[in-house]
């Protein structure tokens, strides 16, 4: 995992939950993003959770976000990205497969593909940038 300011102006902050397949989108969509320690206390966050969710890593991703609801005083918004984090994928008959991640914690964006584009991401956050909310 790994904080990116989204725009390097500490504007978006963006955690990158990646698990499996679609991590190589998310870093062709943040390509030029500046990596960050921490979140900014003023920057608006989002957790991009893209990947196969397996039940062994579930309590892990939903202890991650449960963290930052707890601390932040506006909640991240969070985006399924691609359709194994949506809905388990392919792999969504498997015993060891969670079944979509907002069977863990609440989803705000589903961006679904195999892989999605990385302009769809950026699709996603510059809308939450610009609302300030859930796109």
């Amino acid at each position: 995992m790994r904080w990116v300011d989204w725009y390097s102006d500490g504007s978006l902050h963006v955690l990158d939950v990646a698990l499996a397949c679609c991590s190589l989108e998310f870093d062709a969509a943040a390509r030029g993003a500046a990596l960050v320690a921490e979140p900014s206390p003023d920057a608006r966050t989002a957790v991009v959770v893209s990947g196969t969710v397996t039940d062994r890593l579930a309590p892990a991703v939903a202890a991650v976000v449960d963290g930052l609801r707890a601390r932040q005083e506006v909640a991240p918004v969070v985006v399924a990205y691609g359709v194994c984090a949506c809905t388990g994928g392919p792999y969504w008959d498997s015993y060891a497969v969670t079944k979509g991640v907002d069977t863990l914690v609440p989803v705000d964006v589903y961006v679904p593909g195999c892989p999605p584009t990385p302009a769809a991401l950026r699709e996603v956050l510059d809308t939450v940038a610009d609302r300030g909310g859930v796109a």
